[in-house]
């Protein structure tokens, strides 16, 4: 980790979603709270846009992987891939480098097809983005270290 971006808050540990390419614009950082996932990131200076801001398309980023894989641990659906049909999102605010962005999901739906969830972004606990999402229910997907990492205290077991 960068030593000038400052650490992920207590309880929050780094997890491997997303397939390579969130591994490459991470790193992202989960816990488990409440009945929900929380997943977080630390805006550094790879995040940025010509302003001093997180990359609106960083943000939509997290958020798309924020909503689905919330859906993945907080829906009683088995661990399948969840393709992106739709993403909206309104952004807010700015969140500038060095903020703490940390995001919340609910699942509203699921059908035989398809997931529909939203969510709320905030960096350092200012309200950045709204987003909603639907995804198809696609093919299930084998266990992954990502899947290892993501045994968070306090989260339950998963069959």
């Amino acid at each position: 980790m960068n030593q000038d971006i400052a650490p992920p808050p207590e309880g929050f540990q780094r997890v491997e979603l997303g397939g390579v390419f969130a591994l490459n614009n991470g790193p992202f950082y989960a816990r488990w709270h409440d009945d929900h996932l929380l997943m977080g990131f630390r805006v550094g200076p790879q995040h940025v846009n010509p302003g001093g801001g997180c990359h609106g398309g960083m943000l939509c980023t997290f958020a798309d992987i924020l909503v689905s894989t919330a859906a993945q641990y907080q829906a009683d659906i088995p661990r399948q891939f969840l393709p992106t049909i739709s993403l909206q999102t309104d952004f807010l605010a700015i969140a500038p480098k060095g903020s703490w962005v940390q995001g919340r999901a609910d699942v509203l739906k699921v059908t035989r097809n398809l997931v529909f969830s939203q969510g709320l972004v905030q960096a350092d606990g200012e309200t950045v983005l709204r987003v909603s999402g639907v995804f198809r229910r696609g093919p299930l997907l084998a266990e992954s270290e990502g899947d290892q990492a993501l045994r968070l205290p306090g989260m339950p077991q998963r069959d």
